[in-house]
């Protein structure tokens, strides 16, 4: 009789991942190594590399697929998300993820897949009613005080707009009205946002106690990019007709530069980018103040300019060169004395004579009558005149000397590097005005300072009137 076996549990079989991905790797590439698929294709992304990665999908399942840029430059056509295709290759395993795709070799189109097709018509029908004509679209305010964002809290979108704004225009104020911008809720909120700054613009009108800053001069409606699902929210039709009942101007901002919703076709202004909405918002204010640093610089490049070719002439003034103008400028000095000295005693010869002949006269008078007084007078006038015409000349010196000190004092206090170095400035408001009195200012309001060389921008503590701006 025999002995019975003794039963043994089998020995169990352990795996790595790695070794257990690549196993089905293997049988699922060897099982599906040349197939068909059909789908639409979503979230298309390119990558630096050239490959392209997007997934295909129907109602029920989605499906990972890529493309090699081997392959993907060979394509006669660009794909696109929510275009429906044939795509044909491999299922595979990505390791990394532990997830199944499908490594296509080539793509054939099918026609536009039910996102697009929908979008193309609801396209077609607002264009048809005239929504998205240039007529009804308003422009946007040059100088807008406040701007109201619509968009995710939590997002890169609003760090981005905020950065922008923040680096050209930092006195504008900025008002978010946070809502979804992706799913089923997603439209409805954007078009509360939108509705309620309409409603605070309408109470505004009519309440004088309402504060300036609360009432949005634009609206900026944003999101980032995605899959044609991720921006199906701006595709709506409700949506789309709130945005163009708003009184106040939308700049819509959704996805990247090639993405286009039916959003931006009804607002008033289309953004490629939620950074661009911030720079076209800003525009106005931006250009005046690159305009007014080109001004500044072009002032700076012209003193410098100014100070190089007087550097210049300073070293090519030798002091030989420096001697012989002194000895020229003294000679030409000497010269105006020695005319200056001819033309008096010209002139003392002359009156000299003159008076002369006026004493024969008087002295043949004299031998006729006796006019003792008379020659006295005479006399005395005569001396006097000789004095005056002796001192003449140095009086004549000491006046043009004294003319040419005053011009030479007023060319210098003219100047306006000896002005801007003096320490003054010009103190401008927020409005870009001149203030001339402490008494146009309010503490907290801001100021910009004009120096000499650059800017200042600073806020009030304190405003301190003169005694006379007080009466």
């Amino acid at each position: 009789m025999q002995e019975p076996a003794i039963l043994r549990p089998p020995e169990r079989r352990i795996f790595t991942v790695q070794a257990l991905v690549n196993e089905v790797r293997q049988q699922f590439e060897s099982a599906y190594a040349d197939i068909w698929v059909q789908g639409e294709i979503s979230n298309l992304r390119a990558a630096p590399s050239g490959h392209l990665y997007f997934t295909l999908k129907d109602n029920e399942a989605q499906l990972p697929v890529v493309l090699f840029r081997r392959q993907s430059i060979l394509l006669r056509f660009r794909p696109q998300d929510g275009m429906a295709v044939l795509a044909r290759g491999k299922v595979s395993i990505y390791e990394s993820r532990g997830q199944m795709q499908l490594v296509a070799e080539t793509l054939e189109p099918r026609g536009a897949g039910a996102l697009q097709i929908a979008f193309e018509q609801l396209k077609a029908r607002l264009a048809a009613e005239g929504l998205f004509d240039a007529g009804r679209k308003r422009p946007l305010p040059a100088f807008p005080r406040t701007i109201g964002v619509i968009t995710s809290p939590t997002g890169a979108v609003l760090r981005d707009i905020l950065n922008v704004l923040g680096r050209r225009h930092a006195a504008l104020n900025v008002l978010l009205y946070p809502a979804t911008v992706q799913g089923e809720h997603a439209a409805a909120e954007v078009s509360a946002g939108i509705r309620w700054f309409n409603e605070q613009a309408a109470q505004g009108q009519s309440a004088a106690h309402v504060l300036a800053n609360v009432l949005a001069d634009v609206l900026i409606v944003a999101r980032g990019g995605g899959s044609m699902e991720d921006l199906a929210p701006f595709n709506d039709e409700s949506l789309a007709r709130v945005i163009a009942a708003s009184r106040i101007p939308i700049v819509a901002a959704v996805g990247h530069e090639t993405d286009f919703t039916i959003a931006d076709f009804v607002a008033d202004l289309r953004a490629p980018t939620p950074s661009a909405a911030a720079e076209l918002v800003t525009a106005a204010q931006h250009r005046i103040e690159e305009h007014l640093a080109q001004l500044e610089a072009r002032v700076s490049r012209a003193c410098r300019y100014q100070l190089l070719r007087a550097r210049e002439r300073y070293m090519r003034l030798s002091a030989e060169t420096t001697f012989r103008r002194l000895q020229d400028s003294f000679g030409r000095r000497q010269q105006r004395i020695d005319e200056l000295r001819f033309r008096m005693e010209s002139a003392w010869a002359a009156a000299t004579a003159q008076h002369t002949q006026q004493l024969r006269t008087a002295h043949d008078r004299l031998l006729r009558q006796d006019i003792s007084r008379q020659v006295i007078r005479t006399r005395n006038r005569l001396e006097q005149l000789t004095q005056r015409l002796l001192y003449a000349p140095e009086k004549l010196l000491r006046t043009r000397k004294a003319g040419w000190q005053t011009a030479a004092a007023q060319l210098a206090s003219l100047s306006p590097l000896a002005v801007l170095n003096r320490g003054y400035a010009l103190v401008f408001n927020a409005e870009g005005k001149l203030l001339k009195s402490a008494a146009q200012t309010t503490a907290g309001e801001n100021i910009t300072a004009r120096l000499a060389q650059g800017g200042l921008r600073a806020m009030i503590l304190e405003s301190k009137p003169g005694k006379q701006e007080k009466s």
